[in-house]
């Protein structure tokens, strides 16, 4: 995803799609997200997405919350965060269940 793309994505989550968004990716295809929710780690927030897709994937982002109903996903370039991120996430759905 495009610097620019990860920019314009910082849009209004209107209530009829309240739990989806559409992430395009730098090839121009587009995917339909299901928001699976929002988490902290290390006082950073994290976003995880389940592609409308068939498949069982979920894609990880940071999160950034604009304070006027917008906010921006961003790409996590650090293996290590990431890691963390995925871990975070994989804790946090084993105590839901």
């Amino acid at each position: 995803m495009s610097e620019e793309q990860r920019e314009n994505l910082a849009e209004e989550v209107t209530d009829e799609d309240e739990d989806f968004i559409t992430l395009e990716f730098d090839d121009g295809t587009a995917v339909d997200c299901f928001i699976i929710g929002v988490f902290d780690l290390n006082d950073k927030e994290y976003i995880a997405l389940a592609p409308d897709d068939g498949t069982d994937d979920v894609y990880i982002y940071g999160y950034k919350d604009n304070d006027d109903d917008t906010f921006e996903i961003l790409d996590i370039d650090d293996e290590d965060e990431f890691d963390a991120a995925v871990a975070e996430l994989d804790k946090l759905m084993d105590a839901e269940d």
